[in-house]
């Protein structure tokens, strides 16, 4: 089985579109696409609002009402949102599919952004803050720059749970007639061929793995050495979130 699925990833056919079929580019494509946009959408509602909570203190329940979302079973919210919405839009084009598939996918990835923005900001030891508007910095300065660097990989740790959970969930479109990866999960079950089945499987763990260490290195790159003590010499403690945002209120107040 294992030499039938590779077989089936590295023929070159099945990377090309055919009159009959959609190849694996096309639909990896795809997937790509449905889960950028799910993210995008989620990061444009949860940030902020992880942020405005974290910040004042204000709205705390919404957070809690977002971890809820977790419970609602994908698929079957997938078919309700396709019933109520999809005949609105028959005939005319895939939008009707489109979007109860990106309601979806976004629901999901709100919760995991919202709620580390929020634990991020919430757990920045109080010390930093009032060094920071002791040295005469007001709300907006404090949050953009101490609260929300020393809440970095909490947040980007939300962002990459969220991106995991949506490749993962993007497969559903499948169950809808639109593309992505999920495709060959779902034809290979329907007409029990296996080796395209498991190798579509195999193929978003590849894509949710690279996106994971794409992620990976973007956190390594933004977050300040100060905070993430990378840099840190052998024999000294690694600078921790206060020191790093102290240092950084420093540099900006002189």
């Amino acid at each position: 089985m294992i030499g039938q699925v590779f077989s089936w990833l590295t023929d070159p056919a099945h990377w090309r579109d055919t009159a009959l079929d959609t190849g694996i580019t096309t639909q990896l494509l795809a997937h790509v696409r449905f889960s950028l946009i799910a993210l995008g959408i989620a990061s444009a509602i949860a940030l902020p609002l992880g942020l405005f909570i974290g910040h004042t203190r204000r709205g705390t329940f919404l957070v809690a009402g977002a971890n809820a979302l977790r419970a609602l079973p994908s698929v079957g919210l997938l078919v309700l949102l396709t019933v109520m919405i999809a005949p609105h839009f028959h005939g005319r084009t895939d939008i009707g599919y489109v979007i109860p598939t990106e309601i979806v996918l976004v629901l999901l990835a709100i919760p995991p952004i919202l709620s580390n923005t929020y634990a991020g900001v919430d757990t920045v030891d109080p010390a930093v803050t009032d060094a920071a508007r002791g040295m005469g910095m007001r709300g907006r300065q404090v949050l953009f720059d101490v609260e929300l660097p020393c809440s970095l990989p909490l947040i980007l740790s939300g962002l990459r749970s969220a991106t995991l959970q949506v490749i993962a969930t993007a497969t559903i479109a499948s169950f809808v007639p639109l593309g992505g990866l999920g495709r060959f999960i779902y034809d290979g079950l329907q007409q029990q061929d296996y080796p395209q089945m498991i190798g579509g499987g195999v193929l978003v763990a590849a894509l949710a793995v690279t996106a994971d260490l794409l992620l990976a290195l973007l956190q390594r790159v933004t977050v300040s050495r100060g905070i993430s003590g990378r840099f840190a010499t052998k024999g000294d403690a690694p600078a921790g979130p206060i020191e790093g945002a102290i240092t950084r209120v420093e540099v900006e107040a002189g």
